[in-house]
């Protein structure tokens, strides 16, 4: 398991765990779920903010916020 913000552009992974208590109540609305398939489509110069695809949903994300979102890798 890796944090979130590890990810590279255009890899895709599966949320195995959150910190429910650092993330925001609307990421949460918006599918950032464990269990769901979430993939990094671009990150922002300075690698702030990053923009992902979470099943079919597409957001940005700071990066702080990213890591306490946790995921494996899918090959």
């Amino acid at each position: 398991m890796i944090p979130l913000d590890q990810l590279l552009r255009g890899e895709k992974a599966q949320i195995e765990t959150i910190e429910t208590d650092k993330l925001p109540l609307k990421l949460i609305e918006m599918g950032c779920l464990p269990g769901n398939s979430i993939a990094l489509i671009q990150k922002a110069p300075f690698n702030d903010p990053l923009y992902l695809k979470i099943d079919e949903s597409h957001l940005a994300i700071r990066k702080e916020t990213a890591k306490n979102i946790f995921v494996r890798l899918i090959e």
